[in-house]
């Protein structure tokens, strides 16, 4: 009996920073896939200015899954289907939260598979607890001294208070 390919997944992301939204979408995918690599982009097109470095954002996501074996995260600042390619990955995992989630998600679907029809794109529709949570929304909330300690993990809790300059 032959042995099973490894599957390996990519779920990308600025991840800035990292939400318990996110974390649950890593999680799932964790389940599904042999070895889930987390990709964090270095600087985001859609993103003028991240306020967490890449090295910042890939340690927030490297303790918040340190308890899932086949989790890995790496910076890359490369065209998603080339970092898909050089990890090993055949999916590129993501979540979906709303409608407008969808439009975006299909172009770049369509997209990366014109690129490379071999890297299949899964979407996985968010939990209900987090089909309103976005990075930009707590940074927002964060901003204004709003508690967002139920929203993203308390390591970036406290460094979004402190980045935002706020107790």
């Amino acid at each position: 009996m032959s042995k099973k390919p490894s599957r390996t997944a990519i779920c990308p992301g600025s991840y800035d920073p990292v939400t318990n939204g996110h974390l649950e979408v890593i999680t799932r995918a964790s389940k599904i896939f042999d070895r889930v690599v987390v990709g964090v982009v270095d600087q985001p097109i859609r993103k003028k200015k991240t306020l967490f470095t890449a090295a910042e954002r890939q340690l927030f996501i490297e303790n918040a899954t340190a308890s899932l074996e086949n989790v890995e995260v790496q910076v890359f600042s490369n065209l998603l289907v080339e970092f898909a390619r050089d990890v090993g990955a055949s999916a590129i995992v993501k979540g979906l939260r709303a409608i407008s989630d969808f439009e975006y998600e299909n172009e770049m679907a369509q997209l990366n598979y014109k690129l490379d029809p071999a890297i299949e794109s899964v979407y996985v529709f968010a939990h209900p607890n987090y089909s309103f949570l976005s990075s930009t929304g707590v940074k927002e909330m964060a901003t204004f001294n709003a508690d967002v300690s139920d929203l993203v993990p308390a390591e970036v809790a406290t460094a979004l208070a402190d980045k935002l300059g706020r107790s």
